[in-house]
């Protein structure tokens, strides 16, 4: 038997047996079949087949799945404008000499040709999937992107019944839209289930309209976790290699169980089509929200009032953390939640009630499901230890309405003691806050601190995007008013044995922690010292060091 020989029967084992169990069942571990010889295997399967025991797939699964599955087709008026065909429908106006008779003429030709006040309308057509999660409401789940600047929703069952829907509510941070149908023709819905508790390797089920299609069910695993993919402040998705193509949007990803553990979103893909990763939203995450759509139309989610960064190797050193862990407040709203319960810019949030923040995105998702109004504790690290706070979890749509953004300047800064001061060995030249600067940056009459006006090409400030008009607002979480505070810390911190410099930058209301190798100067600071004895030895007289 050839090597592609045994590969076929092997998956075919894998399949066949992997997902049997109970009396009369012949079951085998799929770990344990990829690893058998493709002649035990293959005895294997014959054995099943004639002793009668039921070899199961996933047919059974997928009849009783496709009716709570269904199509989803939208479609928009869309003003036809000939001006906005392909490139080159059109060629561009001649040129001519300013007064031509024809200058008028083509003139009122090409604008009848682009603008057409009476042109039709035509009708801007998509096509994506969906489930009901509730028969007898008539409510189906989907993406918002599916059905984004619709005009017209109609929801295809299974037997192929048009029903017309409405929009319940949407939320486009999590790209998930809450839609009902009327519920005089039978309906049949599935359940969420429990997304946390998948593991990567776990079989998966994905059933949707690809391409137009119609139902089709494919099969795959959980192929990761937590994916992060920019889509939006709550990324954390499933990935699987499960067959997702376009037409799949809004559908769902069920396990073994039938229950829904993902809605498919996203997949990875330079051609467009299928090529093994594809992305699903968690149950654990989209069955809050659409509870909340359901409840109120629209998310409420819970709010802190904070802006965070990650917390980089060489931030948690400054620290004095061990390691990389947590999310590094970078400033806090006036008056919100988190400046009310004392928490501070420099401040890195380790955990929120009772729950590790391993890293910066965790933090909004952890804050987004906690109740509104909850009072929660807050565990954070400050200049070296472990402090806990109380925090009473604010509304995140009631602080967006009311225009509510963090705080965009430090009002405790020190006073300003005008000086300049250049910083060669990290590549910064900084002065003190100047009427003129400013003027000539733009800075805020409120901003406070030391204003970076110039940063030398190639240093560690450079590489680390610092820029003339940034203006230093802390080093090492100690406010700072004049460079000479700053060549205090600096010194502080190489007395401290510290391999980096931790500042707080503001750059026009945005702040950020930006850390500074330490390490960097002192090897700079030998090499120019190595250099300097070179110049010296070159410039010394001939006849004095013969004279030696």
């Amino acid at each position: 038997m050839n090597h592609s020989a045994r590969t076929r029967v092997t998956i075919t084992a894998v399949v066949l047996f992997g997902l049997a169990a109970g009396p009369g069942v012949v079951v085998a571990q799929p770990e344990v079949v990829a690893q058998a010889p493709a002649a035990v295997a293959a005895v294997a399967a014959v054995a099943a087949i004639r002793s009668g025991a039921p070899v199961l797939g996933f047919a059974d699964l997928a009849e009783k799945l496709l009716p709570a599955v269904v199509n989803i087709s939208t479609s928009q008026a869309v003003a036809q404008r000939r001006s906005q065909g392909k490139k080159g429908d059109l060629p561009e106006m001649p040129q001519f000499p300013p007064g031509s008779p024809f200058e008028e003429f083509f003139k009122d030709f090409f604008d009848k040709q682009g603008k057409e006040p009476n042109a039709p309308q035509r009708r801007a057509t998509s096509l994506g999937s969906g489930f009901i999660v509730d028969a007898k409401k008539g409510l189906v789940v989907t993406n918002n992107h599916v059905i984004q600047d619709a005009d017209e929703i109609n929801v295809i069952l299974h037997d192929d019944t048009n029903l017309k829907a409405t929009v319940v509510g949407r939320d486009t941070k999590t790209d998930i839209a809450l839609l009902k149908v009327p519920t005089d023709h039978p309906l049949v819905a599935v359940a969420f289930g429990d997304s946390d508790r998948m593991r990567v390797g776990d079989w998966v089920l994905a059933i949707g309209n690809p391409f137009g299609l119609g139902g089709t069910v494919t099969a795959g695993i959980l192929s990761a976790r937590a994916r992060d993919i920019n889509a939006g402040p709550y990324d954390d998705f499933l990935q699987t290699d499960a067959s997702i193509n376009r037409g799949n949007s809004g559908g769902p990803m069920f396990n073994l169980m039938g229950e829904v553990i993902g809605i498919n979103t996203a997949i990875f893909s330079p051609s467009g089509g299928s090529v093994g990763i594809g992305f699903a939203i968690p149950s654990a995450l989209s069955q809050s929200v659409v509870a909340q759509l359901e409840e109120f139309g629209h998310t409420r989610r819970g709010w802190l009032g904070v802006r965070i960064q990650g917390v980089t190797p060489e931030i948690a050193e400054s620290l004095g953390l061990t390691k990389p862990h947590g999310a590094l407040v970078a400033s806090t709203t006036a008056n919100g939640p988190a400046a009310a319960a004392g928490i501070q810019p420099g401040d890195v949030v380790m955990t929120f009630d009772g729950k590790d923040v391993g890293e910066m995105r965790r933090l909004p998702r952890i804050v987004a499901d906690t109740p509104i109004a909850k009072v929660s504790p807050v565990v954070v690290w400050r200049k070296g230890k472990q402090l806990s706070f109380q925090v009473k979890v604010g509304e995140l749509e009631a602080a967006e309405e009311s225009g509510l953004i963090a705080s965009a300047a430090d009002e405790n800064a020190g006073k300003v003691v005008p000086q300049v001061k250049a910083f060669d060995k990290l590549g910064l030249k900084l002065s003190s806050m100047t009427a003129d600067l400013r003027q000539q940056f733009e800075l805020a009459a409120d901003v406070k601190g030391v204003v970076v006006t110039e940063v030398q090409a190639g240093s560690s400030a450079a590489e680390k995007n610092i820029r003339p008009g940034d203006v230093i607002v802390e080093v090492s979480q100690h406010e700072v008013a004049n460079p000479a505070e700053v060549a205090a810390r600096i010194q502080k911190a190489r007395d401290d044995g510290r391999k980096s410099l931790l500042m707080l930058v503001d750059r026009q209301g945005d702040l950020r922690f930006v850390a500074l190798s330490l390490v960097e100067d002192k090897e700079q600071s030998k090499e120019q010292s190595k250099e300097q004895s070179k110049e010296q030895s070159k410039t010394q007289p001939k006849d004095q060091t013969k004279a030696k």
